[in-house]
């Protein structure tokens, strides 16, 4: 296998992640996952209804565990703070009398422990942005509606007046299919990230487009805003993990508005 022609060009590992990561995802990817999940309590019952014998017998076993995981976790996010009873305390040498065998104490305990706040809490700082809320744009101030056919009366085409970032190789669909229309003025392909503990900036190579609060759908068009996450290359810094490694790519979140500025401006996240 090792001697074959073709081994060394065979796919390895992530990368179905490497080819999200370069070309994206199509623009209705997470609109049709949110409808998949709504659709998945329809399916599940429509199973269940299906199922005879053996299989439907365990089946409604998984359900019922998975039933009562549910109601656990739902009554526990509920119950801030629960109060439960405990016996009243007393010394081991004295017997409890017999009218203070029913009485209890009420106590509060918190459900959530320490440890999981602090978690939480710790998530929270590894995940803040700069840029915490961002101002919300109309879909007009971001397309333009093309219009197109002999006689102009077809309007689903689309240009992006915004910034925008397309993947090494682009290649355009046919301008008889393509919908939204990226031009070639707006594309960007480098940033200038400030590193926020040595204090300078550095021109980046964009990998890619992580998250535009503005939209799912900008997101899957590389459009560049105020406050979006992009992932840019510092394997040029020299950064290393804990362990040794180079630390290929990281986070960032654009400060500035690319389409007004000309460049983009960006901040590298911890």
């Amino acid at each position: 296998l090792l001697n074959h022609p073709q081994a060394s060009v065979m796919p390895q590992n992530d990368y179905i992640a490497r080819w999200i990561r370069k070309y994206g995802r199509r623009p209705d990817h997470f609109t049709r996952l949110r409808k998949r999940l709504a659709r998945n309590p329809k399916l599940i019952s429509k199973k269940a209804k299906t199922l005879h014998g053996w299989k439907g017998i365990m089946y409604a076993q998984k359900r019922f565990k998975e039933k009562i995981e549910l109601k656990k976790r739902i009554k526990a996010h509920e119950e801030k703070l629960a109060k439960t009873k405990t016996p009243t305390p007393q010394k081991q040498d004295e017997a409890i009398p017999t009218y203070l065998m029913d009485r209890t104490n009420s106590t509060t305990g918190k459900l959530l422990s320490s440890l999981v706040k602090q978690k939480r809490a710790d998530r929270a700082v590894r995940y803040a942005v700069p840029i915490p809320k961002v101002q919300g744009l109309p879909e007009t101030d971001i397309f333009k509606v093309m219009r197109s056919g002999k006689s102009k009366r077809k309007a689903w085409k689309r240009m992006v007046t915004k910034a925008t970032f397309v993947g090494e190789g682009f290649t355009r669909k046919p301008p008889k299919y393509e919908r939204f229309i990226r031009p070639m003025a707006l594309r960007y392909t480098k940033a200038h990230v400030t590193h926020p503990q040595l204090g300078a900036t550095f021109q980046l190579p964009i990998l890619g487009v992580k998250k535009n609060p503005q939209s799912p759908t900008y997101t899957g068009l590389g459009v560049l805003t105020k406050g979006t996450v992009i992932e840019v290359n510092v394997s040029d810094l020299g950064l290393v993990t804990t362990s040794g490694k180079v630390v290929w790519g990281k986070y960032a979140q654009v400060t500035n508005k690319p389409e007004n500025d000309g460049v983009v401006n960006a901040v590298l996240l911890a």
